[in-house]
């Protein structure tokens, strides 16, 4: 029987440089002396979260980086995509409208809803900084023109007009268009994806207001008593719809890294969505018109609450 002190057998080499790296110890069980992992490879799951609940990270994921290393190539590149898909939601609402395969009014509330959400959806494709937030507010921003020389009569567009407004009236869309695509693009523009701010403002007017009108008008029997427009079904909607899809876009940013996520965040999403209801079911808010007072009412209160 060989003895205990015997060497090693002849397959390991004491002196080659290969074992001179695997008979080091290792330090720590999160780390190989070889270089391979290090502590910092597992230290993003274990770092406990900041209290801070909005801030800028500058290592957030990018989605703009799929275009190219160029920062201001990629952020054109995104523009023209996000710009593109926007109008081509536009082009798919106003092709419902003139086959007439929803009524008017739904049809002009389901482009009301889509645009904005949709819009939101494209803003991790910009890069990070004033750069892309100004780029992606462009979007919405050209659209302030086209509804300016749609609704003045400059620009003749059946299409457009008939999928935006309530009676066909090209003039309307001096109003509740103008007011929507303005709003969105100050949201977008001065709050941008890394405030809680962009995301109440831009949900309350497009989930939130949209889905008013629609349930309002199926089961708004009901009528709120100091207006008797507006109906407690339509404002329940409101700010349910609203409410749910601040929390979505909240997680949905979350998973760049623009925002972070708490249950105090989400208990102020539903503040501001309380808020706007009430702005809205009130007579002044028809007076003036929805699509302005709603983002407004959602961008002061928020600029309170977060």
């Amino acid at each position: 029987m060989a003895s205990l002190k015997s060497g090693p057998p002849p397959f390991f080499n004491l002196s080659s440089s290969s074992h001179r790296v695997f008979s080091r110890p290792i330090s720590n069980p999160y780390s190989l002396s070889a270089g391979i992992f290090s502590r910092s490879s597992f230290s993003v799951g274990l770092r406990p979260p900041k209290s801070s609940t909005l801030r800028r990270n500058p290592t957030s994921v990018t989605a703009a980086s799929m275009f190219t290393d160029n920062p201001v190539i990629a952020d054109i590149c995104a523009t023209a995509l996000s710009g593109g898909i926007a109008l081509s939601m536009l082009r798919f609402w106003e092709e419902t409208a003139k086959r007439g395969l929803f009524d008017q009014k739904i049809n002009r509330k389901l482009v009301h809803i889509s645009i904005g959400l949709v819009f939101m959806l494209c803003w991790p494709l910009f890069s990070s900084g004033r750069r892309g937030a100004v780029l992606a507010a462009l979007i919405p921003g050209i659209n302030i023109i086209k509804m300016l020389l749609l609704g003045l009569g400059i620009w003749k567009d059946e299409a457009t007009v008939k999928s935006m407004s309530r009676h066909g009236d090209y003039r309307e869309l001096l109003k509740g268009p103008l007011y929507y695509a303005s709003t969105i693009t100050l949201g977008c523009a001065i709050y941008w994806r890394t405030s809680p701010v962009a995301i109440a403002a831009i949900c309350n007017l497009c989930a939130g207001d949209g889905l008013a009108d629609i349930v309002g008008r199926q089961f708004g029997r009901q009528k709120i008593p100091y207006n008797r427009n507006k109906s407690i079904a339509g404002s329940i909607a409101m700010v349910t719809a609203g409410f749910i899809a601040s929390v979505g876009y909240m997680h949905y940013f979350s998973l760049f890294g623009y925002i972070q996520g708490s249950w105090e965040m989400v208990l102020g999403f539903l503040v501001v969505s309380l808020a706007a209801a009430l702005v809205e079911s009130h007579p002044i808010s028809t007076q003036l018109d929805d699509n302005l007072t709603v983002p407004l009412t959602s961008m002061l209160v928020g600029s309170f609450v977060f």
